[in-house]
């Protein structure tokens, strides 16, 4: 069967070869430049890359009815639109960059902070209850506690009750940290210091989920918890970062007891640099009004 399928393309290629036509050139898939070779009873086909921004964007619809709105449309987000199918099935090129995207996601869910990152800003670091990645995914609850090693480790060496006690967790993404961090983490120091706010010691935590900052505040009893996170990666970005704030964080307390910026990345979302700004006026709006969450819009009046 393989040979015969072989020797059918080598039949499809040359006749169109013989219409002055080269089946890279052929159909709304163009801009992906495919190549087919019949090589000694061999069949290559050579695909270009699909994650190229212009494979990546590349209106692969046959006859669209309105090209200039669908071309609009694709325009204005980042979603699989155009990607047109060949027949009853998606094309290859869209296959391809949707297995691409997810190697990436699984990359980042997986991968770890690079210790370099850690050592740029000091971080020392400390584990969840969580032994291992895989029990991190299965077990959210362990996330959200530290172990009892860390809680020993952070009385030891953390500054107790500043101002302001940030963190920072790999979460679901090792990609955001590593890449956002560098931007993101100097514009809150500073600003928080140049608000006359105490920064505690700061520290990374693996395998970590929001939740901690409810036992992390019980050692520390910082006014305000700052927690930088990996968020969730999807097909599209995977190195996007969430800050988490909470006044006074005490074990019970939930989002509705959080502000959060999320999507911060230089991949179509919050800049770092922008985002650093928001979370410091964020934390001082905080601390005037001793609340934060929904608490906060009560108190504040918005």
């Amino acid at each position: 069967m393989s040979q015969t399928i072989e020797e059918i393309v080598a039949r499809v290629i040359a006749e169109l070869r013989r219409e002055g036509l080269e089946p890279s050139a052929v159909g709304p898939g163009a801009a992906q430049q495919s190549v087919v070779e019949h090589r000694g009873g061999e069949l290559t086909i050579d695909l270009a890359d699909p994650t190229r921004d212009e494979a990546r964007h590349a209106m692969l619809v046959d006859n669209p009815h309105d090209a200039h709105g669908l071309r609009n449309l694709m325009d204005c987000t980042s979603a699989r639109l155009g990607v047109g199918r060949a027949g009853p099935r998606p094309r290859t090129q869209t296959v391809l960059l949707f297995q691409a995207d997810h190697g990436v996601t699984q990359d980042a869910i997986y991968g770890e902070v690079a210790e370099e990152t850690k050592q740029a800003f000091d971080l020392f670091t400390v584990h969840s209850k969580a032994t291992d990645r895989q029990e991190f995914l299965l077990r959210p609850d362990l996330g959200r506690l530290l172990s009892d090693e860390a809680k020993q480790t952070i009385a030891e060496k953390c500054v107790k009750s500043p101002d302001v006690q940030i963190c920072v967790v790999d979460g679901l993404s090792a990609a955001a940290i590593d890449n956002n961090l560098p931007d993101i983490y100097p514009v809150i120091e500073q600003g928080l210091k140049a608000a006359g706010l105490t920064v505690g010691t700061p520290f990374f935590i693996q395998n970590g989920r929001v939740g901690l900052m409810n036992d992390i505040n019980t050692i520390i009893k910082a006014k305000a918890v700052l927690l930088l996170i990996g968020e969730r990666p999807g097909l599209g970005i995977a190195d996007a970062m969430s800050a988490y704030m909470g006044f006074d964080p005490q074990p019970g307390k939930s989002d509705a007891d959080r502000d959060l910026i999320c999507m911060i990345t230089t991949h179509g979302g919050t800049n770092p640099l922008e985002a650093g700004a928001y979370i410091v006026e964020f934390i001082k709006r905080m601390i005037k009004y001793g609340a934060s969450g929904i608490k906060l819009r009560e108190v504040a009046g918005d």
